[in-house]
């Protein structure tokens, strides 16, 4: 069975100041970041960058439980 994309929940992909608002930085060091490669991102069709949820939060908490550590 399939699952139905209606009640399939994914994440919205965030846009570069919601993610530097998660770590605390400049929306243009998170666009650098992109840029060389340290975080992923992608082009909205306006061309636009946004950044996968699923990732940027895996990589917040990595960095997050290395500070700890």
């Amino acid at each position: 069975m399939t699952p139905d994309p209606m009640t399939t929940s994914t994440p919205a992909p965030l846009t570069p100041a919601e993610v530097a608002a998660l770590f605390w930085v400049d929306p243009k060091t998170v666009t650098s970041w992109a840029r060389d490669g340290k975080l992923p991102s992608f082009r909205t069709p306006g061309g636009h960058r946004r950044y996968p949820s699923k990732e940027v939060y895996a990589l917040r908490t990595a960095n997050f439980t290395a500070a700890q550590g």
